[in-house]
């Protein structure tokens, strides 16, 4: 055993070091991924004995008019939640710059991260408040009419999304100033040289070698656009009438809220977002593995 530890020492050390954290990862990530199937395919109310109903679940889904509506605010979600990767980089490299005062700016720009999402519910609650919020202050004050946004069923999807933004974009900021932090000098010089400046020095010097933070940046803003639960619920708890729900909210509301304890058609939910989920994160693997093949 001492000799072909000796022989494979180098090969075997990674894994010893990987093994907790992938064990880790197996009982609290993958086998409830598969669990969730499993219990997809049964009438339960997670009490009680189980009653196998195949594909019946899914079926319903097919018919539930709030599915459509909560599937339809998360692709809204996941659309728009996209803004955030721009802005940060924007942020990013504006707080990568060596003026007076950045520290400052920088405390500013990073505080919305290490805030609660209840803290950020409340404060856009507030800030959208027909009454005396600053919103409506505001546009009260330019002679417009205030806007419920929370209670207007046009407004109150994009009225999250917007509270959502707020930590979302401070957090792709981070990585990106972590990102430009590796970019290579040598390479911005040369292309100095070579009278590159502006956009065309963003595009074909700095953005190639951000790729990695992009990467990172997209899927946690993917898995985060899907997984907007906190803020419905502390914001309008899906209203008005459900027309801000999202599938991780109405999943909620099946298995444990006011619809009773329907943990089947819960799962089966949970197990449509992780589809959606999959097929957006694999869609940009693809494209980045292409993109680094064709290079």
């Amino acid at each position: 055993m001492g000799t072909y530890w000796k022989k494979n020492q180098q090969r075997l050390a990674p894994w010893l070091f990987l093994a907790p954290g992938i064990a880790m990862f197996a009982l609290y990530v993958i086998i409830p991924i598969f669990q969730s199937m499993n219990i997809s395919f049964y009438e339960w109310d997670g009490l009680g004995d189980r009653t196998w109903v195949g594909m019946n679940n899914y079926v319903e889904l097919m018919d539930d008019e709030a599915f459509y509506t909560s599937l339809k605010n998360n692709v809204i979600w996941l659309v728009l939640y996209m803004l955030a990767i721009p802005a940060g980089l924007f942020v990013a490299l504006f707080l990568n710059q060596t003026v007076r005062g950045i520290r400052i700016y920088k405390s500013l720009f990073f505080f919305p991260f290490v805030i609660s999402q209840v803290v950020v519910g409340l404060v856009f609650s507030w800030f959208y408040d027909p009454s005396f919020g600053l919103l409506n202050i505001a546009l009260m004050s330019l002679g417009f009419e205030a806007i419920p946004v929370l209670a207007d069923e046009t407004w109150v999807t994009y009225g999250i999304i917007a509270a959502g933004l707020w930590p979302q974009t401070a957090y792709c900021m981070i990585l990106y100033l972590t990102g430009l932090n590796a970019v290579d000098p040598e390479q911005i010089e040369a292309a100095r040289l070579d009278n590159a400046k502006g956009l065309k020095m963003l595009w074909y010097v700095v953005l190639p070698q951000l790729k990695p933070a992009t990467f990172i940046a997209v899927v946690v803003t993917v898995i985060g656009a899907l997984r907007s639960f906190d803020l419905v619920s502390i914001m309008t708890d899906g209203g008005p009438w459900g027309s801000s729900r999202v599938l991780a909210f109405y999943m909620y509301e099946q298995a444990f809220g006011e619809y009773g304890f329907r943990m089947g058609y819960g799962a089966a939910i949970a197990v449509i977002l992780f589809l959606i989920m999959m097929v957006y994160i694999s869609a940009f693997l693809f494209k980045m593995y292409r993109d680094e093949k064709g290079r």
